[in-house]
């Protein structure tokens, strides 16, 4: 798992033909409003985010975001638990991110 700053994070994100971005805010949240082509997987349902972590291609880089970065720190650790080698949390979450928004 790595800390990326919101530049370093959508520069790498930028140039990664494997890089998958996901979203592990609840429902509510994301229909708020989200990151461009993020795949949501809440992590307050804890069986289910497990589940849906080890269906994904550990082989892919995961650029993981929550609202503030606390929920995506732990989502990486857990995606690192299940066999998924690359997993970067965005620093300040969506909350601070500059980039596109859809809503």
């Amino acid at each position: 798992m790595a800390d990326l700053t919101q530049e370093e994070w959508a520069e790498q994100l930028k140039n990664d033909e494997k890089g998958v971005i996901i979203d592990v805010r609840t429902d509510a949240e994301f229909e708020e409003g989200h990151i461009p082509e993020a795949k949501q997987i809440d992590i307050y349902n804890g069986a289910e985010f497990l589940k849906q972590a080890k269906e994904l291609d550990p082989e892919k880089n995961y650029y993981v975001y929550c609202r503030s970065g606390g929920r995506s720190a732990q989502a990486c650790m857990l995606l690192n638990s299940v066999g998924v080698k690359n997993a970067y949390n965005l620093k300040g979450g969506i909350t601070d991110w500059e980039g596109e928004i859809v809503e």
